[in-house]
């Protein structure tokens, strides 16, 4: 039997939405098990966010990558970790400061920014250089490991966290909240693949080029981990979850995602990515880093500034010619 065009639409619709259900949940459910675990071990959810938070909420666009490459489709590969990075600062962050004040000391976060800037640089470096080669996947792999044995090591055992978990929270000893943390990963890895897969499928249907769907439609499907987990976050006022997690999330993108991609198979650089894509990714990167060590917050105001440049980046990627 084949399907006509609608009833792939159709199939591809209703797997978006059922991503979407799984990735709210397994938002609830990561947040509230990561609360927990920082709570009871000392570790402050600084360090949950940017490592165990961040790690689990890369998973999607990490076999998205893999996947693509392994299947020629280097564009999404790589499309997908550039736009993740760019819409984890102006969508994500941005959305989440709509609902939330974020804010942040320049001492909590001055090694985590400093350590995604060094990944963004290499980052540029492998896309001028043509490819990512399994040589290179390698060293960033092997500075990331590096990185977070520092983290752990660092980590201060006495950071105060605030205590806003739900009275109805359902986690009541470490054995549980690693069955939740574990589950809401995995929902959130199932509910990113459903929607990505779903968001490929329509894209296609309406003939938009392979790596503009890497850079935008796979991007935003697989950033809605992070987008979810920091509105979750919001919700139980852990700030140093959000900002844990989005700094931690643009690093991993980069140092895990590319790297592992590259280990696999050498990951070639498509030349529609050189332009404007790549620079405001650094850019932003750039700009996100300097703002936060200077100024310290994004309120309500700045966050809706952060979306609508967010939403102007992604037009402007159908309406300005590729050249592909």
């Amino acid at each position: 039997m084949i399907l006509s065009n609608y009833d792939l639409f159709v199939l591809s619709a209703g797997a978006i939405l059922f991503g979407l259900f799984l990735l709210i949940k397994g938002g609830d459910w990561t947040i509230d098990s990561a609360v927990f675990i920082a709570q009871r071990t000392g570790l402050s959810p600084l360090f949950i966010g940017a490592t165990i938070i961040s790690f689990g909420t890369s998973v999607p666009e990490l076999f998205t990558s893999v996947n693509a490459n392994l299947q020629g489709f280097p564009g999404i590969a790589l499309g997908n970790v550039l736009g993740s990075n760019i819409a984890n600062i102006l969508l994500v962050l941005g959305a989440t400061a709509i609902v939330f004040h974020i804010e942040g000391k320049a001492k909590d976060l001055i090694k985590d920014l400093g350590m995604m800037l060094l990944a963004t640089a290499i980052m540029v470096y492998g896309m001028y250089q043509g490819i990512f080669s399994t040589q290179l996947g390698l060293v960033m792999f092997g500075i990331l490991v590096c990185f977070v044995f520092y983290q752990f090591r660092t980590d201060s055992l006495d950071v105060e966290i605030d205590d806003h978990s739900d009275d109805n929270c359902p986690i009541s000893s470490m054995g549980m909240a690693l069955v939740i943390l574990f589950a809401g990963l995995c929902a959130l890895a199932l509910g990113s693949e459903m929607l990505v897969k779903g968001a490929v499928v329509t894209g296609t249907l309406i003939g938009v080029p392979e790596a503009i769907i890497g850079l935008t439609v796979v991007a935003f499907g697989t950033s809605l981990p992070e987008l979810s987990t920091c509105i979750a976050a919001a919700r139980k006022h852990s700030v140093g979850l959000i900002l844990g997690n989005i700094i931690g999330s643009n690093t991993f993108n980069i140092l895990s995602i590319v790297a592992l991609t590259a280990i696999i198979k050498p990951l070639e650089v498509t030349p529609v990515l050189m332009g404007m894509q790549l620079w405001a990714m650094g850019g932003i990167a750039i700009g996100f880093s300097i703002w936060m060590l200077t100024i310290g917050k994004i309120t309500k105001p700045v966050g809706i500034v952060m979306v609508t440049a967010y939403v102007a980046f992604i037009a402007l990627q159908y309406i300005v010619p590729t050249g592909a």
